[in-house]
């Protein structure tokens, strides 16, 4: 089958089409037959030094998979050839999503929803679920709560603008000045232009902060909170540290890793049932131009997700 490969890590130039040997699905496991991948940041992050799974290259990119099951291994009951799924398979393990075939267990995936093609399918999983584990799992935001998204364009952020609304939060978003009619689109009630405005002075007493950045952007967000509130960390382990400086002040971080999870799939699809979700497409590339698509997320400005274009359905 053709995937996409790498033999050293560096820049996106490392990426390129190889040929490898179709995988077989084990115990537990099924084969999907893949027709769109999603790209993420962290996928940029494991191509230029290893990230979260470390070791040597070779190795293979992607985890957000939309496509068909082809073939189930021993024990599996859930699903059966020509069931449409999508999910994230082994997150943070490697899983390779960038190509014709992936193999996951069998509950790291759910069938996909009609209402959605594959494409945007594919930009649901790896993003829906650290929006939606940040949110409610993390956060536990509840109606009436003031919540600030930083990079509320971007793949998590605005994922995680909607989640946030269909939860009855009052949300409240950084982006571009450029991006704002599409924040206020997923429903923000409020955007502040991060590159004119310091949103510590247009900021207060939010309840929980989804910290998608890094860097000053979590001492910065802790400014905005009221007593009891939350920064969820995303962007780095580094921001673990954070929690030293918040809790003299009476508040609570939390850096978090998203995790393969069944359940939190079968609620985003509950609301992409719900007409409460949507993936926000930025630009589908086939998998050939698998390095143009990680030069596109690099840039920083992209609203929405990039997917690629693997096969039919």
């Amino acid at each position: 089958m053709r995937a996409i490969g790498q033999d050293v890590f560096g820049g996106p130039e490392v990426l390129k089409i190889v040929e490898v040997v179709r995988p077989e699905a084990g115990p537990a496991e099924v084969l999907v037959r893949v027709v769109a991948a999603g790209v993420n940041p962290t996928d940029s992050w494991h191509r230029s030094s290893g990230g979260l799974a470390g070791g040597d290259a070779p190795i293979r990119l992607g985890w957000d998979v939309s496509g068909v099951v082809e073939a189930i291994g021993v024990g599996v009951t859930t699903l059966a050839p020509g069931d449409e799924v999508f999910g994230m398979p082994r997150h943070p393990r490697p899983a390779g999503g960038y190509a014709q075939y992936v193999t996951s267990p069998a509950r790291h995936l759910v069938r996909k929803p009609s209402e959605i093609s594959h494409t945007q399918a594919a930009a649901l999983p790896l993003a829906g679920l650290t929006a939606w584990q940040a949110l409610v799992d993390t956060a536990d935001v509840r109606p009436g709560q003031r919540v600030l998204i930083h990079a509320a364009a971007g793949g998590v952020g605005h994922l995680a603008v909607q989640i946030a609304k269909a939860r009855g939060a009052y949300v409240i978003g950084t982006a571009r000045s450029a991006n704002h009619a599409f924040v206020r689109g997923l429903g923000a009630e409020e955007v502040i232009d991060y590159t004119q405005t310091d949103f510590t002075s247009a900021v207060h007493d939010v309840d929980v902060v989804i910290d998608t950045i890094g860097g000053e952007y979590g001492p910065r967000s802790l400014k905005t909170l009221r007593p009891g509130g939350i920064v969820v960390s995303l962007a780095s382990p580094a921001e673990a540290a954070l929690a030293q400086v918040a809790r003299p002040l009476g508040l609570r971080t939390q850096f978090m890793i998203v995790e393969a999870d069944q359940e939190g799939l079968r609620q985003l699809d509950s609301l992409v049932k719900a007409g409460q979700l949507r993936p926000e497409i930025a630009t589908c590339l086939p998998l050939e131009r698998a390095a143009r698509a990680h030069e596109l997320s690099q840039s920083g400005r992209i609203c929405g997700k990039i997917v690629l274009a693997v096969g039919r359905a």
